[in-house]
């Protein structure tokens, strides 16, 4: 997808608690971005799939999914997904069973297919609410959703900080196990994109981080 040439999105990824929510609140708010926060779309299908005892396998999973209307609904600087009008609660979607679930729906080509063109029309949204470009963060979104963006960066840190984080948080996380199957699946699988900029967030503090990608938006608005 091509986005309009005076529009910028920063494209984030990484793994599980590689600290992507946290770098891209922080750019939203320096460079006056929409930040979109693709994990809590699949996080959101995967608890709406749980509530109806819904199996990442169902043969039905499509029939279900076809019957979910999904719009934007803007806070602050955040666009949050609605599902049929409801924005589902934020402690839902952190829960034990959506950490241990959602890499296993993410997984699964028709859910993946249901969020793409949602995805990608949130430069629409961004546009439309006046915002001068998105940061969207996820597992995909510098391979498969924005692959030509201005600025694509993979945030990853050592496992075993990225699981302190999430118990500092107060969750419960299989960071390895959900790496691995992230990583090993057949469709969008979570990879440094090819001419991606890597940075570690376990030895670069939040600021620095932020710091490193706001320098390497400027430079390429600026070439």
């Amino acid at each position: 997808m091509t986005a309009p040439a005076n529009l910028m999105i920063i494209a984030i990824d990484g793994g599980a608690a590689s600290g992507k929510s946290t770098t891209a609140r922080e750019l939203a708010e320096r460079l006056d971005l929409m930040h979109v926060d693709t994990g809590s779309f699949y996080r959101s299908l995967c608890a709406a799939m749980l509530d109806k005892e819904i199996d990442p396998n169902n043969p039905n999973l499509g029939d279900f999914l076809a019957k979910l209307h999904l719009e934007t609904r803007i806070e602050g600087r955040l666009g949050k997904l609605c599902l049929n009008g409801v924005v589902p609660e934020q402690n839902a979607l952190r829960s034990e069973r959506v950490n241990a679930n959602v890499s296993a729906f993410a997984a699964q080509p028709v859910v993946r297919n249901k969020l793409l063109d949602y995805q990608r029309g949130q430069v629409m949204v961004a546009t439309q609410n006046g915002f001068s470009g998105l940061v969207m963060e996820g597992r995909d979104i510098g391979s498969v959703i924005f692959p030509n963006a201005p600025v694509r960066v993979f945030l990853y840190a050592d496992p075993n900080v990225r699981v302190i984080r999430r118990a500092a948080q107060g969750e419960t996380d299989a960071i390895a196990d959900r790496d691995a199957k992230d990583s090993s699946r057949v469709t969008a699988p979570l990879t440094c994109p090819e001419g991606a900029f890597s940075i570690d967030t376990g030895t670069n503090s939040l600021e620095e981080v932020v710091d490193q990608i706001v320098q390497l938006s400027q430079s390429i608005e600026g070439s």
